[in-house]
């Protein structure tokens, strides 16, 4: 066995009495500090990527195991911890092998001591209610899966949140007692007026004692010594919501609209989980033990604003984790990404750059420019110096501030006219990894490339984005369908044959009919358009042309959507049918712009499967299909979702990748190295204006066939069943906000008069703008480093 590394001592604050080797030589690798005081309140150590995140977290984890036996653990569950189980879980299983043995013993674990795995006693931190508890979607269910069994802990020592049957008379089912699951908290303080309600209320008040009783079981072990968690949109920990009381213990409670949109995906909708309630351990709880090992970990740019809040402002019901302030041992392990607002860190990169890019001077004077708003120009040496950032930018250019000025400006601008210029004699492959991505992140540009006859145009998506589907919707779809399928129109469609799976013509002829009832205003037409591409998708999935037993088949699957709870797996050809629904919406969408489903090719990459996890990207399945059509279509111009780094929706950056590794091999196939690579971002993420350099003017008319043709479309998406957690609404609209954002940003740093004024209509008639990236080859293979990494398998 190598011996442990030998690590350099740093010039870093000492770590309290709980000394930890593991963090000691993290902080070493990352040059760090464990915390800039007076501006950050609690510690915090920094990663390269998502998978070095949970490296790291399992290492500490395992080391405080090692030194805490028999201690209480309390671990997060959702997509979070999905490298920490992963690690932890390697390095239980293999921990004798020696290059294992060396691993652990380089990041300062001592090897010769294996955790007592069995010995540790197990919180789970929060569920929804009600839920069975045996459904995957249960927070029960995953820790049973991935904590109890995978790690090895002992069943008996878990304090696990089984609300199911409490308070329930024998053999009646909780779906009767709160119908459509809801739970009607004012019960607790008034009279039931029914037989249902005071048997709700009685209810109510055992889980209430049921809460107070796992409390004190928390306490009576001593509180929790070690807890991991992730953070959400609002700042909340557990389910302890933005607004939570610093003293709240175990109890029943609401949610917020943020946190209902990120548990949308996990109950099967937001209609679902506005209604549903959660049990969550409270702020007391977690911080009860002041020598707990409080962890948060967070990946990329998403939450990087709440995370800066929650670490440089003082203590706050606003910010739940500002409770960790008063616990020594607490940590936020963090992605560069992530940590991207704490303003000492940001201070330090800046000190440390010798010369610094003109991508790192356009991004602090338009910042400093939005923030004072002010025009760039317009900008004086007192709003760099009494800015923190600003003032170090000003000492490193050295008396040519308005060179630099006069720069940043000439560069936006020329951005703008980037996005005027035409663009003749290409083909584009636009890409996307869900069938709306493309229209949000770029529509307003798509506008304009199309109306050229001298540009060819394919549109790919990379997956079947079946899990935006609710049962909800396919149900509705298929009530459609039982009524078309009994039309003497339908019967005669039957006889002419014109579901055959193989003919093109009579695909397109749906979308037509459905886009003529647009056209018409007809409700009538666009659902016979819908019922035919349904029907169509079910004659080829049962590889069945019978009308009886095709009426079968249809009653079997409203059973099915009216019977399986929201947020289940579905069966391999549920999923199908679902994705098809979205490839449906995809072709309807550029049908509208005369492209016909010849130009529309949906891959269905296998390695999106609707696991919690999502599997890697593989050669053979996932990237040779995109090879292959890229060397079918011979394009000039590939669109790409860009993500900043593994997080957001994990589909974004596995997609990414996958088209990576395929252009790597076709530039090495074929030599050519001139094709171009245009980066965009939509709802989940945005670029700075100093990372973009095209910026597209969209006018209040693109504006508008954005919202239409999304609305008229997207069946699937129009009641935002999976929303965003910035906005309660279809995605249109934020991305229309977005747009506007950004325009407005540039109008503040240009000046109004340069868009009012300009002597182009299409800049006078802009109030929204998109920002796209155009690359090369190796700069797109730059962007995809860190996607690279977050690829690789731990065996």
């Amino acid at each position: 066995m190598n011996k442990p590394l030998q690590v350099k001592q740093m010039s870093a604050p000492k770590l309290n009495k709980h000394h930890s080797e593991v963090e000691r030589i993290a902080l070493e690798k990352s040059g760090r500090k464990l915390v800039y005081r007076p501006t950050e309140k609690i510690g915090v150590i920094e990663v390269d990527n998502f998978p070095a995140l949970g490296k790291l977290t399992a290492l500490r984890f395992i080391e405080w195991v090692q030194g805490n036996p028999g201690g209480v653990i309390a671990l997060p569950t959702g997509k979070t911890p999905e490298h920490f189980i992963k690690w932890v879980t390697h390095y239980l299983r293999n921990w004798n092998i020696e290059n294992v043995q060396n691993d652990l013993a380089q990041n300062g674990i001592n090897s010769a001591i294996k955790p007592d795995m069995r010995s540790l006693h197990f919180v789970q931190i929060d569920e929804f209610y009600p839920i069975n508890p045996q459904q995957r979607n249960s927070f029960y269910y995953y820790v049973n899966k991935y904590y109890i069994n995978e790690f090895g802990l002992d069943p008996e020592k878990a304090l696990l949140l089984d609300t199911h049957q409490l308070g329930i008379p024998s053999g009646m089912p909780l779906n009767l007692i709160f119908p459509d699951n809801f739970v009607d908290l004012s019960l607790r303080t008034r009279q039931g007026e029914s037989r249902l309600q005071r048997l709700q209320k009685s209810v109510i008040e055992a889980v209430d004692q049921y809460c107070t009783d796992y409390e004190q079981k928390i306490r009576s072990l001593g509180g929790i010594g070690f807890f991991l968690g992730g953070i959400g949109p609002d700042g909340h920990i557990g389910f302890n919501v933005s607004g939570s009381d610093h003293f709240s213990t175990t109890r029943l409670t609401q949610t917020n609209y943020e946190t209902q949109a990120a548990a949308a995906i996990d109950l099967g909708g937001i209609e679902v989980a506005r209604n549903r309630l959660v049990i969550t351990i409270g702020l007391s709880t977690i911080s009860y033990n002041k020598d707990a090992v409080v962890i948060i970990i967070a990946a990329g740019e998403a939450k990087s604003k709440i995370i800066s809040d929650t670490i440089q402002l003082e203590k706050n019901n606003l910010y739940p984790a500002t409770i960790l302030h008063d616990l020594p041992n607490s940590r936020f392990y963090l992605t560069k990404g992530a940590r991207k607002y704490l303003v000492q860190r940001r201070l330090e990169d800046l000190v440390r750059e010798e010369v610094l890019d003109d991508e790192t001077v356009e991004r602090i004077i338009t910042n400093l420019s939005v923030m004072n708003k002010k025009p760039i120009l317009e900008l004086i040496r007192n709003d760099f110096k009494t800015n923190i950032i600003g003032a170090e930018l000003l000492r490193k250019l050295k008396g040519h501030l308005d060179e630099a000025k006069e720069k940043t400006r000439e560069s936006l601008i020329k951005k703008i006219n980037a996005g005027l210029e035409p663009v003749e004699n290409e083909t584009f492959l636009h890409t996307a990894p869900h069938h709306d991505d493309i229209m949000l992140g770029y529509l307003g540009y798509i506008i304009h490339l199309v109306r050229s006859p001298h540009n060819k145009h394919y549109f790919n998506y990379l997956t079947s984005g079946f899990n935006a589907v609710t049962n909800l919707y396919v149900l509705q779809l298929l009530e459609k369908l039982s009524k078309f399928i009994e039309t003497s129109e339908c019967r005669q469609l039957m006889r002419d044959n014109y579901f055959d799976p193989t003919n093109p013509i009579f695909k397109n002829r749906d979308v037509n009919q459905f886009l003529d009832g647009v056209a018409a205003h007809s409700r009538t037409m666009k659902d016979e358009g819908e019922s035919r591409r349904v029907l169509r998708n079910l004659i080829f999935l049962f590889e069945e042309d019978n009308i009886g037993h095709l009426k079968d088949r249809i009653d079997e699957l409203k059973n099915y959507f009216s019977t399986q709870y929201p947020g289940k797996k579905d069966l391999a050809y549920i999923q199908q049918l679902k994705g098809m629904s979205r490839e449906w919406e995809a072709d309807l969408l550029w049908a509208h712009f005369g492209f016909d489903t010849s130009n529309v090719i949906h891959s269905r990459l296998g390695f999106y499967k609707g696991e919690i996890f999502t599997e890697e990207p593989e050669i053979g399945r996932d990237v040779m299909p995109i090879l292959q059509l890229i060397e079918n279509l011979e394009p000039t111009q590939i669109t790409v979702a860009l993500d900043p780094e593994g997080s957001g929706p994990d589909t974004h950056y596995k997609v990414m990748q996958a088209i990576s590794e395929a252009l790597k091999i076709y530039e090495k196939n074929t030599g050519k190295a001139n094709l171009k690579i245009i980066g965009y971002r939509n709802v989940w993420h945005r670029f700075h204006p100093s990372e973009a350099n095209i910026f597209v003017p969209v006018s209040l008319g693109s504006l508008s066939i954005l919202e239409s043709t999304f609305m008229n479309y997207f069946g699937s998406q129009r009641d935002a069943s999976f929303p965003s957690y910035e906005y309660d609404g279809p995605f249109c609209r934020l991305a229309q906000r977005i747009m506007v954002e950004q325009y407005q940003q540039m109008k503040i740093c240009l000046g109004r008069d340069f868009f009012m004024s300009h002597v182009h209509p299409r800049i006078r008639a802009t109030h929204g703008l998109v920002f796209l990236k155009k690359m090369t080859f190796q700069e797109f293979y730059q962007w995809s480093i860190e996607l690279k990494k977050s690829t690789e398998n731990i065996d």
